[in-house]
């Protein structure tokens, strides 16, 4: 309580929260582009590999995903 009798109300710091979700969610979108690159290599009947093309694309797609994650915050004009 501060000195007129009201009870402090404490904020947490939401940066640790942000960066442990975001780290999970990074960390499924691997493993879930993992395991499509395992699937179609069986289905394909050869070992999983990933040519420069396909690193290239899948960069990029997760560049313009990161894009899309910072302007949500609304701060480009």
């Amino acid at each position: 309580m501060d000195e007129n009798g009201t009870p402090e109300v404490k904020t947490t710091n939401p940066k640790p929260m942000f960066l442990a979700i975001g780290g999970v969610i990074g960390a499924l979108m691997g493993l879930a582009t993992a395991f499509l690159l395992i699937q179609r290599a069986e289905r394909e009947h050869r070992t999983p590999a990933l040519s420069t093309a396909e690193g290239i694309k899948l960069g990029l797609v997760a560049l313009g995903a990161m894009r899309q994650v910072a302007q949500l915050s609304g701060s480009e004009k």
